[in-house]
């Protein structure tokens, strides 16, 4: 989710403000349209099997009643690598752009998990993400600007299909919690796939699931802890400190939605890059 230059996270490292505000949040990507990927069909009916890329997540994701859903990176047979290269290249292989706008939300998300698993898996073990330096440059940190996969010819990294695609097009901040960087910090992998029919109710449940987790929001002695991301793309989130608390708000369960209405304000953030790997 968070891809920059190694330079730009060694300053975010030792140049720190105080309070919700960060350095790190003027080196975190911007939303960059690729204007080619605003091609849809609104009249399209047409619908994406995504049935392979379920049933590696429902065997593989670990979910957890309190923490992150973790991966049996470990596990993963070979044949279901093949199966897992089969879902990518299928992808691949279909004419997005004639696609409706749900299937085509439903399709970037799954791609983009499916990526970043197949990177993990080819690295694996590794300690975070950011250790698999494939990207370009002198200064190499994490996969996420390593082109991966052609899409109608185009040639696409994991910084394009998020930064350049999902977030320009859509405007919908729930993509924060639908795309996964294989970190503990991060909204969960769920274990099923998005899907165009249901993915406005995927991603309010995926809103909620990391919002009611200490990893979205936590409360100790009257301050409030939130995710990294809130202030890394603040903007996805209405650009403002009391707008990131309405978002909040908005997907957080009764208790915790008073707690943060008596508060009202946001005093620090965290964010754990370890990897979401299941222990052996």
């Amino acid at each position: 989710m968070k891809r920059w230059s190694k330079a730009a996270a060694l300053v975010g490292a030792l140049v720190f403000l105080p309070g919700f505000g960060s350095i790190e949040r003027f080196f975190a990507p911007n939303a960059d349209l690729w204007e080619r990927w605003r091609a849809h069909d609104p009249a399209s009916s047409q619908t994406i099997d995504h049935a392979s890329w379920d049933a590696l997540l429902s065997r593989y994701v670990r979910p957890a009643s309190g923490g992150a859903n973790l991966i049996d990176y470990r596990g993963f047979s070979l044949p279901d690598r093949a199966s897992l290269a089969g879902y990518l290249d299928a992808l691949a292989r279909l004419p997005i752009s004639r696609f409706n706008r749900d299937e085509q939300l439903a399709y970037w998300i799954n791609l983009y998990n499916a990526l970043t698993m197949q990177v993990v898996l080819d690295h694996f073990p590794v300690a975070s993400i950011r250790d698999i330096g494939i990207s370009p440059g002198l200064f190499r940190i994490g996969p996420w600007d390593k082109r991966l996969i052609a899409i109608e010819g185009q040639a696409l990294t994991l910084n394009d299909i998020e930064h350049r695609i999902l977030r320009p097009i859509w405007r919908d901040p729930r993509i924060h919690y639908a795309v996964n960087c294989a970190s503990v910090g991060c909204p969960d992998l769920r274990p099923s796939a998005y899907r165009g029919a249901n993915i406005e109710r995927a991603l309010n449940e995926a809103a909620s699931d990391y919002i009611n987790d200490p990893r979205g929001v936590s409360i100790s002695d009257g301050q409030v802890t939130v995710s990294k991301i809130y202030d890394w793309f603040i903007a996805d989130f209405g650009g403002t400190e009391a707008s990131v608390m309405r978002h909040l708000q908005g997907y957080a369960a009764p208790e915790l939605r008073a707690r943060l209405a008596a508060i009202g304000k946001l005093s620090g953030t965290r964010y754990d890059w370890s990897l979401n790997a299941a222990a052996e």
